[in-house]
């Protein structure tokens, strides 16, 4: 059976294997001993490479490098209290709280929220981590049309009035598309509603500047732009003391080394002039490259860093991904069920150390 499955992912072009990376390096990645220019990296800011802040932290620093056990056992310090501190602080919020990764922070904050009796109003095309939170949680949920806050609004009108707690919950960034959500609005139909609104983070925290005074949730991941590993949850004392107490993703897992919380915490405190460094460098590509895209008549729904480029089918995009491949670029073929059935794509990810030459060269090499 397992055999017959595989056979037929592969017969589809959907057969994956787990790249062999050796290395990486700034805007660099090295593939079976060969260098390619990575634009399939989430690091969006490069911080993870970047060997002069890895050597000052570590001169600095001496946390544990394991907790051995779930935080409300053993496995808390106060590297974590440090943390959510600062989270809570950059978001202007009363508390957070750290999940082990961002899958798990969505799939337990939803699933903890949503109870008997309570519904979630969710985008389309939300992260697969939410889809799964809303089909383990005991409550319903409704899925509007991708950024259609019309739709959205209608089912609004004939469903909130149905249920105790309702959650309105989107990406502000689409992981795929690149597209953007528009906050405002959601803000305008969650008061309108009396709905909480939670918004996903994962893709702009740290590239984009916090303005979300009136969302009542935000999760992010500490594994993209901050360059480090794990996720958060911000938001008031009663939500955060909730979670503590109901989010089974957070209260049955080992947490986090301490290590790894006081990176993200010392980028984010004593390195965020380093961080807004590149938070410019990347702003100043982003623009670069949509103002390439429009000079050349290049239509995209991208608002952000994620430019993708939809060819269709599997076959295709596997055969473009290759060839930019033989010529030193990576740029892995995104396909079902990661992106809906034909429309596969290069999912092109610009990070601070990519250079808009090469992004120029990669499109003619695209198109």
């Amino acid at each position: 059976m397992i055999k017959t499955e595989l056979e037929l992912l592969k017969t589809k072009g959907q057969l994956r294997n787990i790249p062999n990376i050796e290395s990486k390096s700034d805007g660099k990645i090295v593939i079976d001993g060969k260098e390619y220019i990575n634009f399939a990296s989430n690091d969006y800011l490069g911080l993870s490479t970047k060997e002069e802040l890895r050597k000052e932290f570590l001169s600095k620093n001496n946390s544990l490098l394991s907790t051995a056990s779930a935080r409300l056992l053993t496995g808390s310090s106060p590297e974590y209290r440090a943390l959510e501190n600062t989270v809570a602080k950059i978001f202007n919020k009363e508390a957070a709280l750290i999940f082990n990764t961002g899958y798990q922070c969505n799939l337990g904050v939803i699933s903890a929220l949503i109870r008997k009796g309570d519904v979630i109003f969710s985008d389309k095309l939300n992260h697969a981590s939410i889809i799964d939170g809303m089909q383990l949680s005991q409550g319903d949920f409704c899925r509007y049309k991708h950024l259609d806050y019309d739709n959205l609004e209608k089912l609004l009108k004939e469903k909130r009035h149905l249920y105790k707690r309702a959650v309105i919950v989107s990406e502000s960034i689409f992981s795929m598309d690149g597209d953007a959500s528009d906050i405002n609005k959601l803000i305008e139909l969650k008061k309108k509603y009396d709905c909480l609104l939670m918004l996903d983070e994962a893709h702009s925290f740290c590239c984009y500047e916090p303005i979300f005074e009136d969302v009542d949730i935000i999760t992010a991941t500490f594994g993209k732009a901050v360059g480090s590993f794990g996720a958060f949850c911000t938001a008031n004392n009663d939500i955060i003391t909730y979670l503590v107490n109901k989010a089974r993703s957070f209260i049955f897992s080992t947490s986090i080394p301490p290590i790894n919380i006081a990176w993200s915490n010392w980028l984010l405190t004593e390195k965020r002039d380093y961080l807004r460094l590149q938070q410019g460098k990347l702003a100043n590509l982003t623009a670069d490259v949509h103002q390439l895209l429009r000079d050349k008549g290049i239509n995209t729904v991208s608002a952000s860093h994620i430019i993708p480029i939809v060819i269709g089918s599997n076959e295709a995009t596997l055969k473009v991904s290759e060839k930019l491949k033989s010529l030193g670029y990576y740029v892995p073929a995104i396909r079902p069920p990661t992106v809906p059935e034909g429309t596969s794509r290069l999912r092109i990810s610009l990070t601070a150390d990519i250079t808009i030459k090469e992004f120029e060269t990669l499109l003619q090499n695209t198109l």
